[in-house]
């Protein structure tokens, strides 16, 4: 059975079983992952499956019930369990599917899905070339070995309200880490590429080299003292960054008054000039789509704009706490209620190059990789382990390893300034960023 058939079929039982309303979600997947080190064959490893959820709501009740068994038997003893279940469920005044007026009409091509499946020789062979360029980098004495992969999922998602729709998203992958050096002066570092597209990833061997020579510039990393410098986050890093504003702005927490920006809103945040995008709509993006998990149409949204908070980040349940209306940003699998999630997110790149946002810096820090989530989404305090580069006279002068970061969210925002070297790599992007006036404690 064609899977928006199946679901047609899934929601007229739920009906016919009491459910006022009801939503369901397909997601049929298959994936191949390879693993080398030191040369041989350590991972060969291939999964497909299938998962479908059942959401329905009898009053202001819901329950959601899921299962991998999509046979006849299976959908019918689903659709009794989840009914069942709405019965008993305590009353939430917020839940419920969209409206038929809200839902999406239109769906764009966003070119997310290539149908070509690599087979398991050519994924060994770009995971064999990424770790034999790794190896072959003077100074590198071990591997722990590099990673090639693909997937594929088919999504469908159909509601009582009247929509019905689906998309396919693929990705490509590989990745290396190694080590350099030898006893308790060893580093590690790595590298890693993901895409849509095959034809979009990166090169093996430049992956490799990449792991390697970074793991070399590490040897030698000296502890620093305590001092309040500059800190500029390599774009390895600098997403986070942006990830933490995002938990800030997301309607959840929101609703619950648990963020340090709660009142913020139509208020300046950042520093005048910075723009964060949330694009769902970026053809091959890594997180494109053309609809939520709710089934709202996907728009591109500013959600800092010269500095000054736009929107919150909403799915209908936490915009109808807050009186508001969905950003269409509600993400979810097939065993729970949708949640608010961003997609494509990413900081607009700013008018300098990285060595010009470092020319004035006596000294400072150069961040290439972040240890432990110490952030309080409260307050915004921020403090993080952190390693990387000392930063002399505007350039980088030798590894450090063993500090903490730490400042406030609110601040760090407000005195950030970004490099004009964004590269979407990750779903969640940022060029290299300056923050002045933090705090960088050591020995």
């Amino acid at each position: 059975m064609d899977s928006l058939d199946l679901l047609a079929d899934l929601l007229a039982a739920a009906r016919r079983a009491g459910a006022d309303s009801a939503d369901a979600l397909m997601f049929d997947a298959a994936s191949i992952a390879v693993g080398m080190r030191l040369g041989k064959l350590e991972k060969l490893e291939r999964s497909e499956s299938r998962d479908l959820g059942l959401r329905v709501f009898i009053g202001r009740r819901q329950a959601v019930v899921s299962s991998t068994d999509v046979s006849a038997a299976a959908r019918a003893a689903l659709v009794e369990r989840a009914v069942a279940m709405a019965r008993v469920a305590p009353e939430d005044p917020y839940c419920g599917i969209a409206d038929a007026g809200e839902i999406a009409t239109a769906f764009p091509e966003l070119d997310i899905f290539d149908p070509t499946e690599p087979s398991s020789d050519r994924l060994i062979a770009l995971a064999r070339e990424a770790e034999d360029a790794a190896r072959a980098v003077t100074g590198v004495t071990n591997s722990e070995g590099a990673e090639a992969g693909w997937s594929h999922a088919r999504i469908a998602l159909a509601a009582t309200n009247g929509f019905a729709s689906g998309y396919a998203v693929s990705s490509h992958s590989i990745s290396a880490a190694v080590l350099a050096g030898t006893g308790t002066a060893m580093e590690r570092d790595y590298d890693f590429a993901t895409a849509v597209h095959g034809g979009d990833l990166a090169a093996a061997a430049m992956i490799g080299r990449n792991a390697g020579e970074r793991a070399v510039r590490r040897l030698g990393a000296r502890k620093m003292k305590t001092a309040q410098v500059p800190v500029v986050y390599d774009p390895r890093v600098s997403s986070g960054l942006v990830r933490h504003f995002a938990g800030a702005i997301n309607g959840a927490a929101i609703a619950r008054g648990t963020s340090f920006l709660k009142d913020r809103m139509g208020n300046t945040v950042f520093a005048d000039g910075i723009t964060i995008v949330d694009d769902p709509l970026r053809r091959r993006g890594l997180r494109s789509k053309p609809f939520d998990g709710e089934g709202i149409a996907a728009v591109r949204r500013s959600l800092i704009d010269r500095g000054r908070l736009t929107t919150w980040v909403l799915d209908l349940a936490s915009a109808r706490k807050l009186g508001l209306g969905t950003t269409g940003h509600a993400a979810r699998g097939t065993s729970g209620p949708p949640s608010p999630a961003t997609t494509n997110l990413y900081m607009a790149p700013g008018p300098q190059n990285p060595a010009a946002l470092m020319a004035d810096i006596r000294a400072g820090f150069y961040v290439t990789e972040l240890i432990g989530m110490g952030v309080n989404g409260i307050t915004g305090d921020y403090s993080r382990g952190a390693s990387g580069f000392w930063i002399e006279n505007g350039a980088i002068a030798f590894p450090v390893s063993e500090l903490t970061v730490a400042g406030n969210l609110k601040d760090i925002f407000r005195n950030l300034a970004p490099a004009d070297d964004l590269v979407f790599r990750y779903g969640v992007d940022a060029p290299t960023i300056r923050v002045d006036g933090m705090t960088v404690a050591g020995t």
